[in-house]
């Protein structure tokens, strides 16, 4: 059982300091007003919020220009400090989808519709994904104060705002409160709508941040844990394959459950790396050459080396070429995925679902055993890393763990238009917020267009206070528009209702002759007819 502690922390001008009892669960020693946490002694830890790109959609060339621009970025990470990329699931909760997406009943004749519109969102939020990813990278660094780690943050995040830039995905920094938020929804799932904090007024009163987002309770066993009534179980890629393809995250992570996926990335300096790789095609240059001695003393002057030592002996020359030549940089990699479910029946079925998901890309996966808080920790973006399984790899190697997959739009007040094909959630979009508001509606005949169309017009109308005028020669509209309360005006030559031509006002012209003007119309007109 965790306790969480009130009123015994040391209370400073900017940062809360916490207390000792509870480091270990939640490893935070302070957390400052913008953002930076203090995970150690000197360890200061920031993250920002990346959005998703259309990976998995883009055509070839495409993708591989994504992959190039993602290795730049893995590139310029600095090797004085440690990066976490993590990939945070979290379910959909409904009270919040109630609140931005329904529609509101406005008590005119329109409320029927707008209920039945409700229970159709409703259902369709019921069939989907109903996950919501986001994805956060973690820079945590060593240094002796708050003040130096302030100055590497502006620099380094300045960086990789612009690098993300280039790959179309827009990067922003997070505020305490919405890092402590992360750790909240995980901690109480479901709760998510309780969450309150305001770190002027929790630091005037005395009381510990962690009493905002701590659990009830948490029991650890041996290979899993309990969070509440929650059960968890953290895991780690134990064996790599020779050959991975960039869709393994995706698929790992396309789990219906709330998960967090951390690749832990150390780079090291390149001339260290060289020096380590010349070292080691030393040692296996020794070794073939020793086993050729050993041969001639035999008199077996024939003799080829090994299949395991010619292969050692490729493999190093190809990895060194890859760091003199090839603009790669060596990196330790550590991965791990914590998951969680209601019951520790489907949480062993969900284990063996994602341990299978990593035998199909001839990888290894394996359960943490007795160091599932150490995991948890390491998993989280904390900033910490208590996990030692460490994976030698290239640039390369590592970007094939790429984060993206696919964009989601969910607009709050927009209206529904479909399900995304890739990820199984659904589109809601509110075109006034898009960089580009316009519609095109094309088709074949019969493909739904007109469908299309007055499902737009009843949706704006339902949503909104739009003025929505429909040229219709063919009269296909006048049911909807009689059914949603608005006006026909017919326009023929028997009805009673004309266009003038030649009308003119005071204002006709904007300046101008209107008569000049009207008369310019007149006769372009008849050109015309």
């Amino acid at each position: 059982m965790i306790k969480t502690l009130r009123n015994l922390l040391k209370q400073d001008k900017e940062r809360f300091v916490v207390p000792r009892g509870v480091q270990d669960v939640i490893p935070i020693k302070a957390i400052y007003d913008d953002g930076i946490f203090q995970v150690g002694r000197d360890k200061f830890s920031k993250t920002y919020k990346f959005s998703d790109i259309n990976y998995a959609v883009a055509s070839r060339e495409d993708k591989e220009a994504m992959f190039l621009e993602y290795s730049e970025l893995l590139n310029s990470l600095d090797s004085g400090a440690t990066t976490k990329i993590t990939i945070n699931n979290r379910r959909l909760n409904r009270a919040n989808f109630e609140k931005t997406i329904l529609l509101p009943l406005k008590g005119d004749a329109l409320d029927e519709y707008r209920e039945e519109y409700n229970r159709m969102l409703l259902e369709k939020a019921t069939g989907a994904n109903a996950i919501i990813q986001e994805k956060y990278i973690t820079i945590s660094v060593c240094k002796k104060n708050v003040e130096e780690a302030r100055n590497y943050f502006a620099r380094v995040g300045a960086d990789l705002i612009a690098h993300f830039g280039r790959l179309g995905s827009k990067c922003v920094e997070l505020e305490p409160d919405e890092r402590l938020r992360i750790f909240h929804d995980f901690y109480r799932a479901g709760e998510e709508t309780e969450f309150r904090f305001d770190i002027k007024e929790t630091r005037r009163k005395g009381h510990d941040f962690k009493d905002f987002i701590c659990p009830d309770s948490m029991e650890f066993t041996g290979d899993y844990f309990k969070i509440g009534e929650r059960y968890g179980r953290v895991l780690f890629l134990r064996e790599y394959a020779s050959y991975i393809k960039d869709s393994m995250v995706a698929e790992m992570t396309d789990l219906n459950r709330n998960l967090m996926m951390s690749i832990d990335v150390i780079p090291v300096p390149t001339d260290e790396a060289v020096r380590e790789a010349e070292s080691r095609l030393l040692g296996v240059e020794t070794n073939a050459t020793n086993w050729q001695r050993r041969q001639n003393a035999n008199n077996n002057f024939s003799a080829q080396l090994p299949y395991d030592i010619e292969q050692q002996r490729k493999e190093m020359k190809e990895f060194l070429d890859d760091l003199t030549t090839r603009d790669q940089r060596m990196m330790f990699a550590v991965l791990t995925m914590v998951h969680t479910a209601d019951t520790k029946e489907q949480l062993d079925n969900d284990t063996e679902a994602l341990l299978t998901t990593a035998r199909k890309h001839l990888c290894q996966f394996g359960v943490l055993k007795f160091q599932q808080l150490d995991g948890l920790n390491t998993a989280m973006p904390f900033g910490v890393r208590k996990i030692e399984s460490f994976r030698t790899l290239t640039t390369e190697s590592l970007a094939v763990f790429i984060p993206f997959r696919v964009q989601d739009i969910c607009h709050t007040n927009g209206v529904y238009y479909g399900q995304n094909v890739i990820s199984k959630n659904m589109i809601i979009a509110d075109r006034r917020q898009l960089l580009n508001g316009n519609e095109f509606i094309l088709g074949v005949s019969g493909g739904g267009k007109s469908f299309t169309a007055k499902g737009e017009v009843i949706n704006q109308v339902l949503a909104g206070n739009a003025d929505i005028i429909i040229i219709d020669p063919e009269r296909e509209y006048s049911p909807l528009v009689r059914a949603l309360g608005g006006e026909i005006i017919n326009i023929s030559a028997t009805s009673p209702t004309h266009i003038n031509a030649m009308d003119m006002n005071r204002e006709y012209g904007d300046g101008a002759n209107p008569v000049i003007l009207k008369s310019e119309f007149i006769m372009s007109l008849c050109e015309q007819l």
